[in-house]
């Protein structure tokens, strides 16, 4: 008989194994990194590890070729051409360090606000801050005011924490999720996964997007609401909540500002009642008479009408029943029949307080009080750009926690659940700095939470403190900055002129900027004198991306494999809900280029000029690198970085800097965890057990315990000062602005972009979205996602298409008040019949990113980018952002346009003039590695 061959089926796919962190989007996964004769090999998931319990989705198996990117820079570069040509001359490194220190040491001793130095998805904000105020400049803040800085504040302001980072449906008993605006590209593996647990269970999901992709697709009901209106929508879902008595009553009482007392007269109309120590103050059921909320007994009557102040309650009752937030009074609006919302609202009233969860878990809460069992709500929510990108972002947000809180399903089993460090209330937030003197670092934090118009950031003239107007009362609230007006207003001049902008990550001449064919202009202009009008680019990154092309100076960052990095609870931790989670990358792979991790070359220019914290005594660097910062650094005693293994490698958060920290993390896995105690998995704002976990850990000085803001007294108290009440008045032409998004209770207003524009002649929404496969620019570099998404239609709905009599093939001009646009189009029928979209950050410009000239990604890629301005239209000749005015949030969703047909054929429009590259281009084919 004829012997059979022996196949290998199971051969080793490497020599080594490495674990640490995954880049490849916000996620944070735990990967497991295969190496073979000191090569990475293969990339797959970390099966241990909090985030993604081995779960890899394409982007993070595609790292590896985003490791071997022939788009990465090898040398630092200096530019011998014009800005924007891409013409360098590489140096060495010492050249490149003593040249960015004789541009930026100066403006120290003289002029720190002239730096402005902000930072894209760099994941080491904690840092970035610190050398900055340490620097002296006012001018930081990283990509959250262009992403999501409307969901952060709205969820700080309201239950001390949001969506995201902060906190996540509780996946294994939740029944009824809601998911609001979420492309694919957020969260992807643990929603994901948690979706996938929902479904086992039987539990159903409801996706309000006007687009059906991803999430949205395996949804159980979609609503393909009309973009800017969830807000609308929402307050509809309250306004039946109300009308049926579905909202959680004694969770209201206990947990939340519902039976406060504000007052209806007087100078402080408006502000909660309060005692002479000031305690806002409740009408006691007992005797009839208001009363501190937090005395010893007291009966707080919900729906209270003392003297003409009333509570909170009773205000929202009286506004979210009013009849225009009627479900069949903003249906046509929202494009979502009546009926339906009724429908949704009944159900999510129905899972609630029909299908009740009870766990047998015994706690005590900050009053003292004992409960015998943990009760919950098994209906949670969650949400991100697609809320948050427009000018009413800021609201929509509030309303949709606002509904949460009705429910009672924050911090509940089945619920929405916080992860440490969260949840935090906004009064334990810094409030933000911009006090700079030469020569001296900023007297405190720039970016903050203001409680009330005494914490803007201005001037005595009334002008600007910081260069991208942030804190000003244009955006009071704008918590992350306002980054994507940061050339704009250094080109104008406005508030002032700077001498150096220093990006790290941050492709602000291409995807990360409105009006990008606009910004790389004022990039490259220059003055009556032939000088450019910024006069100093400094940019680091890994890649040669469009923004490397407009820079002077470039330093060249590692790949994520090749450096060091701190996932930190004094940043964006990977926290879990039922533990306190951190992680760092570490390098797995040695750079086999001239470049250095960015953190650690800012801890260099820092020691160069003598930075406070960052130099010893006798002048020398405090830390040698990164990696010595991240285990020695304190930002105060036993607080550090990172939270495993302190002091003797058993301290949690809190501990003197232990020299073995990183092989600690090393040897497990990259991350650290430190599970929480079972009676204090819940009800963490309220709950004594988590409080004093939390306290032993660092995240707290003490128990802060707190209470829910439905109402909020910040933002009354910028609705008081434009209604002309206070010390701190703002100019009359945003007196208008400010009443009406500054309310304290959740609102809906037009977003701006529909109010200023003709709806006749621009009557389509135009969205972008972000793909599963490719979470940021650098995806389209990488061999293996390109083969997903090379290129970029414009997505057309049924209804349109037909109109204009499209074909397969065919191409559009697509027309905004801003510009136009050639493009090739798509059809789509589950999609919004009012909207057009398409996937964002896929277009490329010629010469970038290693890419052919010719390449899919500049043919047929474009963005819809150019259309969108920064500035909102002239008409009473001042400079206004296209921002939420509440957070400055870029409004990117608010686009309206117009489309027509256009003659067919590549390349799309604008097709801007190739851009040098100062990398090779990539090779046609991939060598195979065996």
């Amino acid at each position: 008989m004829r012997r059979q061959p022996r196949l290998d089926l199971s051969p080793p796919v490497s020599d080594e194994m490495r674990q640490t962190t995954c880049y490849m989007c916000a996620c944070r996964c735990g990967i497991n990194v295969h190496l073979k004769g000191g090569k990475v090999a293969y990339i797959e998931g970390n099966r241990d590890h909090p985030v993604n319990k081995g779960v890899l989705c394409a982007k993070g198996s595609a790292g590896i070729m985003q490791h071997l990117s022939p788009a990465r820079l090898r040398k630092p570069l200096r530019r011998v051409g014009p800005r924007g040509t891409g013409q360098f001359q590489e140096i060495e490194w010492e050249e490149a360090l003593s040249l960015a220190t004789s541009w930026m040491q100066p403006l120290r001793d003289t002029a720190p606000e002239k730096l402005a130095f902000f930072t894209g998805r760099d994941q080491s904000q904690s840092l970035t801050g610190w050398w900055a105020q340490s620097f002296g400049t006012p001018n930081y803040a990283a990509h959250g005011g262009f992403c999501s800085v409307n969901m952060a504040a709205a969820g700080i302001y309201t239950m001390g924490g949001a969506f995201w980072e902060f906190g996540q449906p509780d996946w294994e008993r939740t029944k009824l999720f809601m998911l609001f605006g979420v492309a694919e590209d957020h969260d992807s593996n643990p929603i994901k996964m948690g979706i996938g647990k929902l479904k086992a269970r039987g539990g159903r999901m409801i996706a309000v997007n006007p687009i059906r992709t991803g999430y949205n697709a395996v949804a159980d009901d979609w609503l393909a609401i009309t973009p800017g209106t969830d807000g609308l929508l929402i307050l509809a879902l309250i306004h039946e909540l109300f009308r049926l008595g579905k909202i959680d009553l004694d969770y209201l009482i206990a947990y939340t500002n519902a039976p406060f007392l504000v007052q209806g007269s007087g100078d402080e109309r408006g502000l909660f009642l309060r005692d002479a120590k000031g305690t806002p103050l409740v009408l006691d059921r007992r005797t009839g008479q208001p009363a501190p909320w937090d005395a010893p007994g007291v009966q707080p009557d919900p729906a209270a009408d003392w003297q003409g102040h009333k509570t909170v309650l009773r205000l929202m009752a009286e506004r979210y029943l009013a009849p225009d937030h009627a479900p069949d009074a903003v249906a046509e609006r929202c494009g979502i029949p009546a009926p339906r919302i009724r429908a949704v609202a009944a159900e999510l009233a129905r899972v609630a307080f029909e299908e009740e969860i009870t766990l047998n878990q015994p706690w005590t809460d900050f009053r003292g009080q004992r409960h015998a069992v943990m009760k919950g709500r098994p209906v949670s929510f969650h949400a991100m750009r697609g809320i948050s990108a427009h000018s009413n972002g800021f609201q929509t947000c509030r309303a949709l926690h606002v509904l949460q809180i009705l429910l009672g399903s924050v911090e509940v089993p089945g619920g929405y659940r916080f992860k440490p460090p969260y949840p935090k209330p906004v009064e334990a937030h810094p409030r933000p700095h911009a006090g700079a003197t030469p020569g001296q670092p900023l007297d405190g934090p720039h970016l903050g939470y203001p409680l009330g118009p005494e914490h803007l950031l201005l001037n005595e003239d009334g002008s600007a403190k910081r260069i991208d107007k942030a804190f000003t009362w244009e955006n009071p609230l704008s918590a992350h900055g306002l980054m994507h007006m940061l050339i704009s207003n250094a080109h104008a001049g406005d508030p002032y002129r700077i001498d150096t902008l220093f990006l790290y990550m941050a492709n602000m001449a291409w995807n990360s900027s409105m009006n990008t064919s606009g910004a790389m202009r004022m990039l490259t202009d220059t003055d009556a004198t032939g000088a450019y009008v910024i006069p100093h680019i400094i940019y680091a990154d890994s890649y040669s991306s469009e923004m490397v092309a407009f820079a002077d100076l470039v330093l060249p960052d590692t790949t994520y494999l090749e450096r060091h990095d701190c996932i930190s609870l004094l940043d964006r931790p990977i926290g879990e809900p039922d533990s306190l989670n951190d992680a760092i990358r570490w390098p797995v792979v040695a750079p086999d280029r001239d470049v250095r991790g960015f953190q650690s070359v800012l801890l260099d220019l820092g020691a160069r000029m003598r930075l406070p914290g960052m130099v010893k005594e006798d002048g020398s660097p405090k830390y040698r690198d990164y990696a010595d910062y991240m285990v020695n650094h304190e930002r105060r005693p036993g607080i550090g970085p990172l939270a495993g293994w302190r002091g003797d490698g058993t301290g949690s958060g809190r501990g003197a800097p232990n020299p073995d920290q990183l092989d600690r993390y090393i040897q497990n896995g990259g991350f650290f965890s430190d599970h929480l105690p079972q009676n204090a998995r819940f009800f963490k704002p309220w709950n004594a057990a988590y409080q004093d976990w939390a306290v032993a850990r660092g995240l707290y000085d003490k128990p802060a315990p707190y209470l829910f803001a439905l109402y909020s007294e910040p933002l009354a108290r910028f609705q008081r000062a434009a209604e002309g009440f206070g010390p701190h008045q703002p100019p009359d032409h945003l007196r208008p602005q400010l009443k009406q998004a500054m309310d304290p209770l959740p609102v809906w207003y037009p977003p701006l972009g529909d109010s200023l524009s003709d709806p006749a002649e621009y009557p389509l929404h135009a969205l972008t979205q972000r793909p599963a496969a490719m979470y940021h620019s650098w995806g389209s570099q990488n061999a293996w996602l390109r083969q997903i998404h090379g290129m970029n239609p414009l997505y057309v709905p049924k209804k349109i298409w037909e109109e204009h009599g499209f074909q397969d093939g065919d191409w559009a001009f697509l027309t905004s008040p801003h510009g136009r646009i050639r493009i090739p189009v798509a059809r789509m029928d589950a999609l919004n019949e009012h909207t057009v979209w398409t996937w964002n950050a896929i277009g490329k410009r010629r010469g970038a990113w290693a890419l052919d000239e010719q390449a899919q990604e500049a043919e047929k890629g474009f963005l819809l980018n150019h259309l969108i301005p920064e500035l909102l239209p002239d008409r009473d000749g001042r400079r206004r952002s296209n921002s939420d005015p509440v957070t400055g949030q870029a409004a990117w969703f608010d686009l309206c346009v117009r489309i027509e047909k256009a003659p067919p054929g590549a390349p799309s429009e604008p097709a801007h003039k190739a851009q040098k590259s100062p990398v090779p281009k990539a090779p046609r084919t991939l060598a195979r590695q065996s």
